[in-house]
Formats: C-alpha cells, structure tokens, sequence
C-alpha cells in the first residue's frame, strides 16, 4: 500500500483522510472501479488535477504502428492499445463563479473511501473558496455488477456558512489529453484522439454521443441522465459538441439547503453492431438504470456482494492490516472479470492503459 499516514487499517475498506497530490496516480488505481466491462480510475469527481485519467471498455482498443529500424519476415506491423474512452464521471462545480478545485482555496477535509461490501467509492469534502465561501460535496460512485453497462454516480453541494450560487456541470468528454507515460513498456501508448465523432445530442438532462475509433473501426457510445433534488428556481440547461456533452444545472443555496444530483451513464460498444443499434442499445441501459434507480441500484450492488463474500471471503484472526489486504485482493480480482463474460482480463484489470490493456 501506499506510505502514508492518511490510510487507515480497516477490514473492510480503504479509506484516505487526507489528499497528497504526490500519490493520485497511485490513488487513482487504488480506488479504481470495474465490473469487468466497464472500468473507472479513481479520479476526482470534477477531473483535476490528476494523475492519469481513465475509463475502459473491456477489449475496446486501438491501433498503432509498431516501427523498426529494419523490418524482418513476419514482425507486426501494429499493437494494440487499450484507450480512454468518453469520460462519464466528470462533475464540475462552480462556488460564486470560482471552480471547485482542491488547489486553490483551503481543503478543510479530503476523505475517500473504496468499500468492499457496498461496492461504491465514496468521497466527502470541506472546500473553503479564494472568496471565502465554505461548501461540503459528497459524492459516490459505483460501477453496476447487476447491470453490466451502467455507472452511476451521487453529487450533492451543501453551503456551510453562506448563501452561494453554485454551478454543477456533469459532462461526457471524449478524446481527453493524456500525460506523457515516458519509455517504460509496461505503460499503454498515449493516443491522441483515438475517437472520432458520428453522433452527439442534448436535451433538458440527457446526453449521448457515438464515436469510432480511427483505425481499428470499433464503435463506441456513452448516454446519460440525470435526477436532480434541490431548492425551487433551478435552472437546467444542456449543449453537444463532438467532443463534449455537457448538462449544466444553476441554482442558489442557503446553509441547510442542498443540491443533489444522480447522475447515470450507460456504455456500449461493438466491432460488428450498427449505429442505431449500439444507439439504442445505450438508451435501454440507461432507462432500465433510471427503473431501478439509485436505491435500487445500491441493493442490487450489496445483494451481489454479499452473495460473493459469503463464498469468497478468507477471515485472518490477529492482524487487521493483513485482514484488509486480502480483501482488498479479492474485491480487485473480483472487479477485474464479473462481468468480462467471454472476454480476456486484462494484466492491470480495467484499472488502466499498462501492458497496453494486454492480457498473459
């Protein structure tokens, strides 16, 4: 695990009481998400900063030469590379015009938590603003085992000590800039805008958009919704762009009050399927998540893992950070292939691009 006093030992989670932009890479795997079809790194609701920004389809890849100095008989002329595909997660939230970003302002509390038994990665903070202004957001986040292609996420905003006008713009982003992974081998290739737009929309709190990779021709799809609770006079608005799809929701609040968002987001992909197919395939997803809603989906998640940790489970008497560590192997394993259904695992999981997403 990672060095730092922030790290608690528990039995059955990994918390993080504090934030150390030193280690995001390494945290951002740590509370990695993934179903074995649908893969989240553990990044920062509203994006940045991080360390490496992720989200994975399982044998979702792109292509890329392989060049040499001197070609022989039989050397490939391409690799495969796992990519970041559109990017669901992103929550961005504005304070009186000022963006949330753990940087700027004064962080009061970071706290983070991967929980094993629930399935979900759950963050709460205490932000004071460059203007003074305090707000608690808590968030979590889930990747369905039940529902293999859906993510779902809760956002709520509470001011602590004045009235604010707050700003929560949930995005779809594709083709995101990715940091230089240097020469190391283990690490996937970075490619630059790997996706290339055939459908983008918005309306009130939806959003979709279908993509293709350049050149390996695979069709990807990523749709959203939004259920949204908070004081009356709240103003939604939404836009689409080839690379951005983005659902904006202004209001004001007062301490006491709050604003609360869930947000779903349905993928899918195919080598073989048509547009309107993987369309309407993202659409049903997403409106049988809207069904179940978000309760729902959380007994679903617990009711799965109860069932695998009554299976699973290796119980250690006498050393609790030993305890944790098992577990936390199992539940890593566990998201790494449930729902991979046919498909190889990955070397990493979909906790990301190393090896290229290449599985041994």
């Amino acid at each position: 695990m990672i060095e730092h006093l922030t790290f608690t030992v528990e039995e059955w989670s990994v918390r993080e009481t504090g934030l150390h932009l030193d280690t995001l890479a390494q945290t951002e795997s740590v509370f990695a998400l993934s179903n074995g079809h649908i893969g989240l790194r553990g990044n920062l609701d509203e994006g940045e900063p991080h360390g490496l920004p992720g989200t994975y389809l399982n044998s979702l890849y792109e292509l890329r030469p392989l060049p040499y100095a001197e070609g022989g008989f039989a050397y490939p002329e391409s690799g495969q590379t796992v990519i970041n595909v559109t990017n669901g997660k992103l929550i961005r939230l504005l304070v009186d015009d000022e963006p949330f970003d753990v940087r700027y302002g004064e962080l009061q509390g970071h706290e983070r938590e991967l929980d094993f038994r629930n399935g979900v990665l759950r963050r709460s903070v205490n932000w004071t603003s460059p203007a003074g202004r305090t707000v608690r957001v808590s968030s979590v986040r889930m990747v369905s085992f039940t529902q293999r292609a859906i993510v779902a996420i809760s956002y709520e905003v509470e001011p602590l000590d004045a009235e604010v006008r707050v700003v929560v713009q949930s995005e779809l982003v594709a083709n995101e800039a990715l940091p230089d992974q240097g020469k190391d081998p283990r690490v996937g290739a970075a490619l630059a805008s790997s996706l290339e737009c055939e459908e983008h929309q918005a309306e009130g709190t939806t959003g979709l958009m279908l993509h293709h990779t350049r050149v390996s021709n695979l069709l990807v799809g990523a749709a959203m919704d939004h259920h949204i609770e908070g004081p009356p006079g709240m103003v939604v608005a939404s836009e689409s762009h080839p690379d951005v799809v983005r659902v904006s929701v202004t209001t004001r609040l007062k301490p006491g009050e709050r604003l609360r968002i869930v947000k779903f987001i349905a993928y899918g992909w195919s080598s073989l399927r048509s547009r309107p197919a993987i369309h309407d395939q993202i659409i049903a997803a997403l409106s049988t998540a809207r069904l179940t809603g978000w309760d729902g989906l959380l007994a679903e998640q617990r009711a799965y893992l109860d069932d695998f940790w009554a299976g699973a489970d290796v119980e250690l008497e006498g050393d609790p950070e030993i305890q944790q560590a098992v577990r936390f192997a199992l539940y890593h394993v566990l998201q790494a292939g449930s729902r991979a259904e046919r498909r190889p695992i990955p070397a990493k999981g979909l906790t990301g691009p190393g090896y290229d997403g290449h599985a041994f």
